[in-house]
């Protein structure tokens, strides 16, 4: 469908899930254009983004390293607005498209680009990151007070990062802090640590959204060769930042903190677990700073979000690994406008029950962020 053709579409005769209350807990927000972010940026940060352009630490200069499915960064061919602006970047064709046709509750944005996470100037990746919150709250938020913002930092710039976070500290525009699954280390190591401190002081939780600029392949022996390798790859990627939070004592030294697994799937982490319980039991001597076993940090700190949800032959497959990482860790997300969008009427099968969907549609998210349903 072109810009020229969409329409909103009709309401769905299905179960409409806002009678248990919905939060999308991935929103992808995006500028019209740069010039967007100027109100923003010193005269020295825009001219050097309008000269320069961004440069991500990765393999590829510039554009997308992998062909993508669908338009504009993966975009639904269904979400351009009707001016033929980029997917997720008008204000009032999302409302009428997502938040007013599901009857959404709360929406947190994850913007991914251009937020200059993961740009190699690291001066311009902080000025960009703080342009990308402001204009989070005064493009949205401050427009719908559905919409909720998360923090963005300059990641590789841990001292940076603190600094923005305290920024934003007590403004409960913001909900959390926000980070991508392939950054330049492991996410254990101690560069980050001022990151989760910072967070911890502010009583935000850590979403970690998949992708990332870390300037390595996404698999340790090169780059993919298809787009469906990479998609595949990101439990590979969540597993290794999940086990090195654990295996560095992230979690002793930051009790407090809470980390959401945004767009990583969630099926791999009851078997990572196992996996990690197995080995920690034999070679519990070489991380004696780990008080509790492997699994039970993972249960403790992390949620995961809907999207993609794993779709196994049998069902009940489905429900074990939910149970096992707990039903009150699973958060509702759309990934909207994205091209592998997840329709909450039918993203949750009614066989789940209704307190369980509940929790997983609002319950779950409301308690995490501290956010209201029905007021």
């Amino acid at each position: 469908m072109t810009a020229t053709t969409l329409s909103v579409p009709a309401k769905s005769p299905r179960l409409q899930p806002n009678r248990l209350g919905l939060i999308d807990c991935d929103i992808h927000a995006r500028p019209k254009a740069l010039t967007e972010l100027k109100p923003y940026l010193s005269q020295r940060w825009y001219d050097h983004l309008m000269t320069y352009g961004t440069r991500h630490r990765h393999g590829f200069a510039k554009g997308h390293p992998y062909p993508k499915s669908q338009p504009a960064n993966g975009a639904r061919r269904d979400s351009f607005p009707p001016d033929g602006s980029m997917p997720g970047s008008d204000l009032a064709f999302i409302q009428a498209q997502h938040l007013d046709h599901y009857g959404i509750d709360y929406g947190i944005m994850n913007p991914l680009s251009p937020t200059g996470q993961g740009e190699q100037n690291p001066d311009f990746s902080a000025a960009m990151a703080t342009a990308a919150n402001e204009w989070q709250i005064d493009m949205f938020a401050a427009k719908d007070a559905r919409l909720r913002a998360s923090v963005v930092i300059p990641y590789e710039d841990a001292a940076a990062s603190a600094s923005e976070i305290r920024r934003r500290a007590g403004d409960r525009n913001y909900v959390q802090v926000l980070m991508m699954s392939r950054p330049a280390e492991a996410h254990g190591r101690r560069r980050y640590w001022p990151i989760y401190e910072a967070a911890c002081e502010a009583g935000l939780p850590i979403g970690v959204h998949v992708f990332g600029y870390s300037g390595y392949a996404a698999t340790n022996t090169g780059w993919c060769s298809y787009y469906i390798e990479e998609m595949t790859e990101h439990e590979t990627s969540c597993s290794a930042l999940v086990t090195s939070m654990i295996m560095e004592g992230v979690f002793e030294r930051f009790p407090t903190l809470k980390v959401v697994m945004i767009e990583a799937g969630f099926a791999w982490l009851a078997a990572l677990g196992w996996r990690l319980d197995r080995n920690w039991k034999r070679l519990k001597a070489e991380v004696p700073h780990l008080k509790k076993a492997p699994s039970e940090y993972i249960r403790e700190h992390f949620w995961i979000t809907t999207q993609p949800m794993e779709e196994p032959e049998k069902p009940q497959h489905l429900m074990d690994v939910m149970e096992w990482i707990g039903w009150d860790r699973i958060l509702f997300a759309s990934d909207y406008p994205h091209w592998d969008f997840d329709d909450p009427h039918v993203a949750i099968p009614p066989s789940f029950g209704e307190e369980r969907r509940r929790m997983i549609f609002s319950g779950n998210a409301a308690k995490l962020y501290g956010l209201e349903i029905g007021k």
